[in-house]
This record gives structure tokens, C-alpha cells and sequence, in this order.
């Protein structure tokens, strides 16, 4: 079936940012074309350009008119933990009233909560409050989602957390096995629990239900020299490793992550100018977490040193039930303009090509060009109203495969 999507007043194909694999981006790199025409066959893009110079062989086909509206490409959240039970909201209060993260953990609570809620509730359970997330993400423009384990810490439990977020169909879901997020309650030591790990990994990759894995590289949590050893295993399994990283403290996680193939390195609050310079020079994506920055109160990334250096970078809202419990990408786009200074191109592309290269999905998302899946966005207003007004929101439509899943 070929449809034609006419009558749009500004689309924003993102090629340019696209070529330039999303590093340095100005706002030629959006890559506006005005007044346009997208041919979709098939859910991919088969055809773009300017309505008048569409092809004659398109005549006479299916036709949807976006009333002169903007159209971007679909948003992509490349860092969440969205599935889990339990709520931590209490545990918020109580930080701000002088709590220290430990004698939180002491009275219940700190991500073991998550865990004892998580392993108790069922598959259909957690997939009742998944569907809510993944609905409150479609609205916001989102049409590829990323999904962490992390809250079983055992491998019965990460294999449910993984099942759940394989069944959703709604948007385009990739999975992430994040076994080493903390040290699970029942082992007496993390060193026991790591090489747990390293063991599960065989029967994850048996289960086909991650698509890459995950490592919290930091100090009282999983080592530099673990995290070798785990890329090493799951890379000979044919997994695609990623990072948590350098969020707490300063560490070597940055160099270990980028000499053993990391496709992204998350968080970065705490880096050297060395840690820069080979991020910058690196083919790993800077994922930005400002959300998670803002609840924890620590300091930002230097996402100006980064961009300017030629790093690639994204944007994400990291959706957990403790440091970051929010599903807000304006808020995300609004403080990473305020606080860490950088462009409005910048958000959009972060929030779109670099993402996609987060997930290692850039020839398949994040920029509309011929070939790729026809994931877009229609916005109520213009696009340079984006990340503006939290609490707003400009999305009307969004199209996943060339089909309207928010109407």
C-alpha cells in the first residue's frame, strides 16, 4: 500500500545531522524542506521532497493531507528501565529531608525495594503498567523505545522483565540486559554476584529476549576490570555492550568502554579532559540523562565541552523508579538548553539521529530519508516551539511504520 502525505508546511528530515552522524550540528542540519510530500510504501519512506516535484507516478494515490502542519522524525528514547513494580515516591520525601541514600536503603527502600516489588509482581502485572508508560511515551512522539532489566537481579526475573517488554508491538522496542545494575539482596558479596552474572549470560543470549547488555561501571557498584571480563563474554555471545558510567564519581569506565567497542557511554557527569578527548575522537554516543542529574542534585555533563570537541551525543529521560521518575522529553530538552547550554538543533538531533545511533538504529530511524521506517511526528505548532513550555505538549500525530498511532 502506498500512501502520499501531502500538505506539509515544514518537514524536518534531519539528514543533514544524519550525514554528519550527529556531531557538530547547526540548524542547516535539520534539513528543512518546505512545503513537502513524504511517499510511505510498505511503512518505509520510498519518497521525499517538495510536493511539487512529486513523481508522477504517485498520482492518484492514497493521499493524507497534514493540514500544513511541521513534521519531524519520531523521537527515539534510548536509555529507560521502564518496566518494574512498586513505588518509590515516599523515598523521594525522604531525601528531602536530610536522608542520606544509606539510611534510606536501611528503612526499605533504594532500588532493593524496586527489586522485592519487581520479583513478586506477575508478567501480567508488570505488563499492565508497562503499556501505561509505553502510551504516555507515544504521546510525547516516541516511536522507538528502550527497555532495561535490572530490577530482578536474578535470572528468572530478568528474563520476566525482558518477556514483558518483547510483547509490546506499539512502538519499536529494544531490550537491554542490565543483570549488573546492583548487587543482588540474597548474594553476600558483588564479587559473587558478578560472576552469576557472567554464567547467566549464556542463558540470556539462549532466550533471544536482549538485544544488547548493560554494565553500572562505578565505585560500590561493578569494577572496571568486571566490566571488561562482561564485554568480553558478550561480545562473543554477538552482543552489542553499552555503559552506565562516570555518574557518580570520576573512573576509568569511559576508557574501558570505548577501548572494548561500547556502542554509548550513559550519564558522564564526571569526566577529565582526557575522558573528553576520547569520547570525542571515540564512535560511542554521550548519552545525556539531565532529568536523573536534576532529582539526584549533581552536576550536569559537559555537554558543551563534548559537542564541541566533535563528540556525538543524545538525549533521554532514563524512566526509573528512583533517581529519574519521569517520562518528560520536554522537561529533558528544556533543562539540557538551560543548564548544559546547548542549541535547540542540538536537542533535536540528540533526541533523534544521536539516539539512534545510541541504539545502534541510524540506518533505520532517526532522520527521514529515503529507505528508512516511517516514523514521524506532527506538531500542533512549530518545531522551534520544541522543548519550550513543560507540561505542553505540540505533538498531534504520530506515525509509526507509516501507520497513525496517536490520533
Amino acid at each position: 500500500m502506498i500512501t502520499v502525505f501531502k500538505n506539509i508546511s515544514e518537514c524536518l528530515t534531519l539528514e543533514g545531522a544524519f550525514k554528519k552522524e550527529g556531531r557538530k550540528i547547526q540548524e542547516e542540519d535539520l534539513s528543512i524542506i518546505q512545503n513537502a510530500s513524504i511517499v510511505v510504501n510498505n511503512g518505509r519512506i520510498e519518497w521525499i521532497g517538495e510536493s511539487k516535484k512529486l513523481p508522477k507516478q504517485y498520482r492518484g494515490k492514497k493521499e493524507i493531507s497534514l493540514k500544513g502542519l511541521s513534521v519531524l522524525p519520531g523521537f527515539v528514547e534510548c536509555h529507560t528501565h521502564s518496566i518494574f513494580s512498586g513505588n518509590r515516591s515516599q523515598e523521594f520525601e525522604m531525601k528531602f529531608q536530610g536522608k542520606t541514600y544509606a539510611e534510606i536503603a536501611q528503612a526499605g527502600g533504594g532500588i532493593l525495594s524496586t527489586v522485592r516489588a519487581t520479583r513478586k509482581a506477575s508478567e501480567k502485572e508488570l505488563m499492565g503498567s508497562f503499556l501505561g508508560s509505553v502510551s504516555n511515551f507515544l504521546k510525547q512522539g516516541v516511536t522507538t523505545l528502550e527497555v532495561k532489566s535490572g530490577y530482578g537481579l536474578d535470572l528468572k526475573n530478568e528474563l520476566k522483565i525482558l518477556k514483558v517488554a518483547r510483547k509490546c508491538k506499539s512502538l519499536r522496542v529494544i531490550t537491554t540486559y542490565l543483570g549488573p545494575h546492583a548487587k543482588a539482596p540474597e548474594s553476600t558479596h558483588i564479587d559473587q554476584y558478578f560472576e552469576s552474572i557472567l554464567e547467566d549470560l549464556d542463558a540470556v543470549k539462549k532466550s533471544k529476549l536482549a538485544d544488547r547488555v548493560d554494565i553500572f561501571i562505578e565505585k560500590n557498584y561493578f569494577s572496571s576490570e568486571q566490566a571488561k571480563r562482561y564485554f568480553k563474554k558478550a561480545q562473543s555471545l554477538g552482543f552489542k555492550v553499552v555503559s552506565h558510567t562516570n555518574q557518580l564519581n570520576p573512573s576509568d569506565g569511559v576508557f574501558v568502554s570505548t577501548d572494548c567497542g561500547a556502542v554509548s557511554c550513559d550519564h558522564l557527569n564526571y569526566l577529565e579532559e582526557k575522558d573528553i578527548q576520547r569520547l570525542s575522537v571515540s564512535h560511542v554516543t554521550c548519552v545525556f540523562i539531565p532529568t536523573a542529574d536534576f532529582y539526584l542534585k549533581i552536576p550536569y555533563p559537559p555537554a558543551r565541552k563534548l559537542i564541541d570537541s566533535g563528540a556525538r551525543v543524545a538525549l533521554s529521560t532514563d524512566f526509573n523508579p528512583g533517581s529519574s521518575p519521569t517520562q518528560d522529553l520536554n522537561f529533558v530538552g528544556l533543562v539540557a538548553r538551560r543548564e548544559m547550554k546547548m542549541n535547540l538543533a542540538e536537542v533535536i538531533s540528540a533526541w533523534t539521529v544521536g539516539a539512534s545511533y545510541a541504539l545502534s538504529l541510524e540506518k533505520e530511524v532517526g532522520s527521514l530519508t529515503v529507505g528508512k521506517s516511517a516514523d514521524f511526528v506532527v506538531l500542533s505548532g512549530g518545531w522551534r516551539d520544541l522543548f519550550y513550555r513543560v507540561g505542553i505538549s505540540q505533538i498531534q500525530q504520530v506515525y509509526y511504520k507509516g501507520r497513525k498511532t496517536l490520533k
